[in-house]
């Protein structure tokens, strides 16, 4: 079996270029099994008073986003086996984290369009998988 993991946040459209492209994979519906991953980025938010509230607090692990029933659909309707994981950390890291637990062959990711300053003031999290993944790994773009 062909392990792919399949990141994604809520942007639909995002989602459903990444799905497209491991549903394009040879052989999806026989040889491939993908996991399909939210990751809630971790926060400290400081209200008016500077009180802080960790977003642990209030963090649902299986509250997903509409993008991952969206993807957990579209890969069964297409005959591929899948599942659905949601994490709880800085989104990056544990993408990298999850695809080594896993042992999968490949991560499909959709990009987000960004300007340079824009990747150099917020970072990317595409960017920091291509450099930091120890398998391929596939970007589409929307």
């Amino acid at each position: 079996m062909y392990e792919v993991l399949v990141p994604v946040d809520s942007d639909l459209e995002r989602a459903r270029a990444a799905m497209e492209a491991a549903a394009s994979l040879p052989k999806a519906d026989q040889a491939v099994q993908v996991t399909v991953l939210n990751v809630e980025k971790e926060l400290d938010v400081v209200d008016a008073e500077g009180g802080t509230a960790r977003s642990g607090e209030w963090y649902d692990p299986t509250d997903f986003p509409q993008s991952v029933e969206q993807a957990r659909e579209f890969f069964e309707d297409a005959g591929i086996s899948v599942e659905t994981r949601r994490e709880h950390a800085d989104p990056a890291e544990s993408i990298l984290e999850v695809a080594e637990e896993l042992g999968v062959d490949l991560i499909v990711m959709s990009g987000r369009t960004r300007t340079p300053a824009g990747k150099v003031l917020f970072g990317s999290v595409t960017q920091s998988v291509l450099l930091n993944a120890d398998v391929p790994v596939t970007v589409t773009t929307r």
